[in-house]
């Protein structure tokens, strides 16, 4: 059973505490991310007697910590980019030698970094076309002004700074009346007996009218870093790693903290701590599309429970140990995926129609025997939305059925499954869908894979041209047939795929004449690509046949499409 302890501390004391490896961060934390801006905005804070929120830590120990935890020291400088945010690598991970480590920050990271980096470390700014620190960093230093009369913040202005506290990299141009914060760390000012000259020698070249307010100033700020016990912290004692994994989580995703990608990112390198860089050799190229996400959505699927969804050490070892195997089995979902010309970033939105995909590839090595399943499930799962509601059931269906299935996707698999067994009924739901709407695309993106171009751009268009629809009605048609055409205008037996240029050029041009346009070979091209009924008249009176006709052809072709 683990046991909190509240206290608190003067900040000189936490930063001591991380200079001496005494503090230290787990390796699940995330890299430093603080701007200037928010560095600044802190020591006014602290300043202005506001709180700094209090710091979660976790004592650690030999009961608590084994070989392979690892653990992250805190930064010794930083380099912010043009934009003035944080560009730093990330933390080293090392093991800990716990007599003499006993803490580990679990929440309070970029608050602690900051104080520390602002009092002991150092920062730089990187030019806007440079690489490295050494190749165009330049040396700033945090400063307070300490003349009341060239103060520069805006005092009325809501959630501005009060103080006038900013990193400057004009170091050889400084005010004399400017004070580097980390100056307060000279010995003469910790010293009673010297603190006195200390200041008044800090303050000679501020006018007489300012001494006060710069005496005041460096008189708090002394008592902000040494005095008061700023640090309020709970302790968490006699906790196991997974436990503070846990805690870690749940902690950071119930605000803007982290995202759960980034959350589950740390967590899993806290086990590997080379994840990252083995995902960035492997994510290069056509494999950059797959993204870190989608690896750890399918370590989920491969090696533990989809429901928890959450990364373990029996999962991220599981990876670690078989990544040869996993990179074996992505480039072969990569190059079935190629094979029918359909493009990895297309489910970028929705990684998870993917994933029983490559656990039936993972563990089935005779997986080619079987493609027209695959296809079949692929284009089923995306029209029939297989996955727009319980996702985490759905992929335990799915792992529960391959497995059942002799690690096979299988076109009878598939209807016996109720979600995904072709009906007619769904049939004539993908048909009614309208422009627009995420099936429609989806269905036009796969009726068109035989002669779509990956170089150019496609939009929904209307063969019918829409705006047709809004005049005056033909005056052999019905208004009750008028009605049913206008509602039938935006459906997908009305609508094409067409390259971008080409759709801006059409407008709303009669289909007729649209057609009429082209010479005999692009006509020919266009009946095929826009499955264009025989011998059916183009015009507008005769939309209800045109429609009619076409929903047929749409509807073997998509029986086609779903096997």
């Amino acid at each position: 059973m683990s046991r909190l302890v509240d206290s608190s501390i003067s900040i000189y004391e936490a930063l001591e505490n991380i200079k001496n490896g005494k503090y230290v961060m787990p390796a699940f934390q995330r890299q430093y991310v603080w701007s200037m801006e928010q560095v600044e905005k802190l020591w006014d804070s602290i300043l202005l007697d506001y709180p700094i929120a209090t710091f979660l830590f976790w004592h650690v120990d030999d009961d608590n910590v084994t070989w392979d935890t690892y653990f992250c020291n805190f930064l010794n400088d930083v380099t912010f980019d043009n934009r003035k945010q944080a560009d730093t690598v990330n933390y080293e991970l090392s093991n800990i030698n716990v007599n003499l480590t006993d803490t580990a920050v679990l929440d309070g990271q970029q608050r602690l970094t900051s104080l520390f980096l602002s009092l002991y470390g150092e920062a730089f700014i990187r030019q806007k076309y440079a690489r490295r620190k050494s190749s165009g960093g330049i040396v700033t230093k945090l400063l307070i002004e300490l003349n009341k009369n060239k103060i520069t913040v805006d005092e009325e202005e809501y959630n501005s700074k009060k103080f006038d506290i900013k990193f400057s990299d004009k170091i050889g141009k400084q005010s004399p009346t400017q004070f580097e914060i980390k100056n307060i760390l000279d010995v003469k000012f910790q010293d009673e007996r010297t603190r006195d000259k200390a200041i008044e020698d800090a303050i000679s070249n501020v006018p007489a009218d300012s001494k006060n307010y710069a005496r005041n100033i460096l008189n708090k700020l002394y008592n902000k870093v040494f005095a008061e016990k700023l640090i309020r912290y709970t302790e968490i004692h006699d906790m196991k790693q997974d436990d503070a994994l846990e805690m870690f989580v749940r902690f950071n995703s119930g605000g803007k903290a982290l995202r759960k990608s980034e959350i589950t990112m740390s967590i899993l390198e806290a086990y590997w701590p080379s994840a990252k860089t083995e995902f960035g050799k492997l994510l290069v190229d056509s494999y950059e599309n797959f993204g870190t996400d989608f690896i750890i959505r399918s370590a989920l699927m491969l090696y533990g429970d989809v429901v928890k969804s959450n990364i373990n050490k029996n999962i991220a070892e599981e990876l670690k140990n078989n990544w040869n195997d996993f990179k074996k089995a992505l480039k072969n979902l990569e190059s079935i995926l190629k094979d029918m010309k359909i493009g990895v970033s297309r489910f970028s939105g929705s990684w998870n129609v993917l994933l029983p995909i490559i656990y039936f590839i993972y563990y089935n090595p005779d997986y080619r025997n079987n493609l027209d399943g695959i296809r079949a499930y692929l284009i089923r799962a995306v029209l029939f939305t297989y996955f727009q509601s319980g996702t985490t059931s759905k992929l335990q269906q799915m792992k529960s059925r391959i497995n059942e299935n002799n690690y096979e996707i299988s076109v009878e698999m598939l209807n016996q499954m109720n979600d995904l067994r072709v009906t007619d009924g769904k049939i004539e739901d993908i048909l009614n869908e309208e422009k627009g709407s995420r099936v429609a695309g989806e269905a036009l993106y796969f009726l068109s894979l035989d002669w779509r171009n990956s170089h150019f751009k496609y939009e929904q268009d209307h063969l019918h041209p829409f705006e047709r629809f809004d005049g005056n009605k033909p005056i052999a048609v019905s208004m009750e047939d008028w009605r049913n055409w206008r509602g039938n205008r935006n459906r997908l037996a009305n609508l094409h795929s067409l390259e971008g240029r080409s759709n801006a050029s059409k407008s709303d041009m009669r289909l007729v004449d649209y057609y009429n346009d082209m010479n005999d070979s692009q006509k020919e091209e266009f009946r095929r690509q826009a499955f264009i009924p025989e011998d059916v008249s183009l015009e507008l009176e005769n939309f209800n046949e045109f429609y009619e006709k076409r929903k047929e052809i749409l509807t073997v072709k998509i029986r086609q499409l779903l096997g």
